[in-house]
């Protein structure tokens, strides 16, 4: 969430940085949420509304989430 300084390090990280944009993803399936989250910062990508840096920093993030959800099941 390197919006002027903070390091983006867990999802509440990437939730704080969708908030600051009014997207709050709550669907009550982590898995769902998790990719839900990546479709939103996509299209903040794609809008050049985010750090390239962040995107790609966030989107590794959240694979590795939805990869440790999965193995859980």
């Amino acid at each position: 969430m390197s919006i002027k300084g903070d390091e983006m390090i867990s999802i509440y990280d990437i939730q704080q940085l969708l908030k600051k944009f009014g997207t709050i993803i709550y669907t009550g399936d982590r898995i769902a949420d998790l990719q839900l989250m990546q479709d939103e910062l996509r299209e903040l990508n794609q809008s050049q509304l985010i750090d390239p840096q962040d995107y790609q920093t966030a989107l590794f993030l959240l694979k590795q989430e939805i990869q440790k959800e999965i193995n859980k099941k």
